[in-house]
This record gives structure tokens, sequence and C-alpha cells, in this order.
């Protein structure tokens, strides 16, 4: 694939936030702030291995966009996701700026004592709202899930470590079809009562709609409060920008996304790529909602990506403003 800089046009180019007061005055957080999970969620269903040099320097790129969360790998077997066997060179290789949070996922204490170990300063523990996706995931079911990250978060307690809580099928699970919004308020409150800071809440395949996004989060934010809350969305059918844009008139103020909209789910056949993290910005520049994230670097990181994959972006933003 030939590279392409992709560079904003230049009525664009001058999008920032237009105004925090009119984002508020709409009901909208005057702030936002964006997790990017690009190298962990976006790269982990990669059929072919992704060198660790190329890893660490997306990292490294994203550091320099302003993005405060950065989820850097995941610290699972590499017999269950081979992608992420080289976690510990990942976190060793990277420049860690200040001011930058570099999160890694967890499934158990082993998970959580090797991450640590190899310098994590926060790490994430996934659930599911449904058991058979869970089996599939985690190979256990939702108690037993929930008995493991009692471990973890004992651990982590000691360690003064901060954890945030992933709760995947909050709109739809691929093996049990819908998913009652009762249930992912259980899960939730569960992994909030046991400590986890912020609670994902993920439509992992991305079946979810505006009405069935505010139809979940009025049951869960009468469990969890909603400054505990980030929003996950997958852009299957096209939808994600939409349920995000409801979660905010809701008063979620984190969201999660991936550059260059990477990303999948090994165990959730037929889910396609994360919001890309360019169209989420541009989105919320046009509200006046302050990320602190330029988005001129953010799509140089996603063409690096892209040209390293030897793939086309899925961000609409940088497909729009390509330059060949």
């Amino acid at each position: 694939m030939a590279a392409a800089r992709r560079l904003l046009p230049r009525w664009a180019g001058s999008l920032r936030p237009v105004s925090s007061a009119a984002a508020a005055s709409a009901g909208y957080p005057k702030r936002v702030k964006v997790v990017e999970v690009g190298p962990r969620d976006g790269l982990q269903n990669e059929k072919n291995v992704v060198p660790t040099p190329v890893k660490i320097n997306l990292i490294n790129m994203l550091s320099e966009t302003g993005l405060p969360v950065i989820e850097a790998t995941s610290f699972v077997s590499p017999k269950w996701v081979p992608q992420m066997a080289d976690h510990t060179e990942v976190m060793q290789g990277i420049n860690k700026l200040p001011g930058i949070s570099y999160p890694v996922l967890t499934p158990n204490l082993k998970g959580f004592q090797a991450a640590v170990a190899a310098g994590a300063k926060e790490v994430s523990i996934f659930g599911a709202a449904s058991e058979l996706f869970t089996k599939k995931n985690i190979n256990c079911s939702i108690e037993e899930s929930l008995e493991r990250f009692d471990e973890v978060m004992k651990a982590a307690r000691e360690a003064s470590i901060p954890v945030r809580g992933y709760v995947s099928c909050v709109l739809g699970c691929p093996y049990e079809g819908k998913i009652s919004a009762a249930k992912v308020a259980e899960v939730s409150k569960k992994m909030y009562s046991m400590g986890c800071y912020e609670i994902s809440l993920g439509d992992t395949i991305g079946v979810g709609t505006p009405g069935s996004m505010k139809d979940m989060l009025t049951v869960v934010m009468k469990e969890v409060p909603v400054g505990a809350l980030a929003v996950h969305c997958h852009d299957t059918y096209g939808q994600a920008l939409a349920n995000i844009l409801v979660a905010l008139q809701m008063g979620v103020s984190v969201v999660d996304a991936s550059v260059a909209g990477l990303g999948g789910c090994p165990y959730a056949q037929g889910a396609s790529g994360n919001v890309a993290t360019e169209d989420l910005v541009y989105m919320l520049n046009g509200l006046g909602i302050h990320t602190g994230v330029d988005l001129q670097k953010l799509m140089d990181t996603g063409t690096f990506i892209c040209n390293a994959l030897n793939r086309r972006t899925n961000s609409k933003v940088s497909q729009a403003s390509c330059r060949l």
C-alpha cells in the first residue's frame, strides 16, 4: 500500500471545540476523556502477528497526540491471544509520558502479577453480561469471573493500582442475542462495588442503536454513578457515533475508541472495528467538547498503523481527508 498523508481540509483543520459553553448549554459534557484502545483491542484480532517495534511506535505516536489514556497491551495467555504474547516487551519498550495512563488488560491474578512486574501502573479486568460469551472469552461463568476479579482487586488495592472494569455484550451477544439491561446493570454494579473506578460498557458486536443505548444506560445509571461510566462502541452496523451521542446526552463523559477504527473481537464472529478515534474527535470538536487531542497528529498515527498493516483506514474522517 502506498503511503498517503491524510490532511484535514483548511476549513476542517481549524475545527477545534467551538465553545465549551455551547456544549454545556446543549446538555453535553464540557470535556470528554478519550480512552485509546487501538494498541490492544484494535490489534488483538489481527491475523498476522504485528511486530513488537510497530506496536511500540504506534503507542509512542499516540502519546504525542494529547490522548490521556492509551491501553497498551493485554497480559493474557499467548495460547488464547497470540497477538499479545509480547506484552512485557511492549510495556518496557514504550516511552511513558507524564500525565498519560497506559493501562493493560489482566484476566486473572497471574496476568496482574506479570503486568505489575513489567511496570504497569493501571490495569483493566473484563467480564460480560452474557454467560456464553464469558465462557468463550475467559473460559468461566460470570460468577466465576467475578471471583477471579476479587483476587485481582485485592492485589491491586495492596499495590495501590487503579482498576478499570469492562462489561462486554451490553447491547447484544453473538451467542445469546439480546441482553437484558438488568443483567448489564447487575454485573456493572458488582464490578463497581468491588472497587473498579470506572466501568466501560461495551457494545462488542456493534448491534446497538440509540434507542437500545438509552434504555440500557437508563437502567445501569440507577446502579452505577454516571461519572463512573464509559461507553465502548463497535461500528459493525454504523451506529457507533449515534450511540455515543446518546451517551453524551445522558451525561457520560468517557469514551473508548480505536485509531483508524481498528479492532474486532476474537470471540465475537463478525464484529467489526471500534469507532475510529479520528471520527470521534472530529465529532466532539464540532460539538464544542474539549478532548485535548490533536486531530492531525491522530490521523498521521492512523496512516502509520494502516501502512504497517497494509490495510485501509476505517476512519471516515481520514478517508475523506486523504491526499495521495
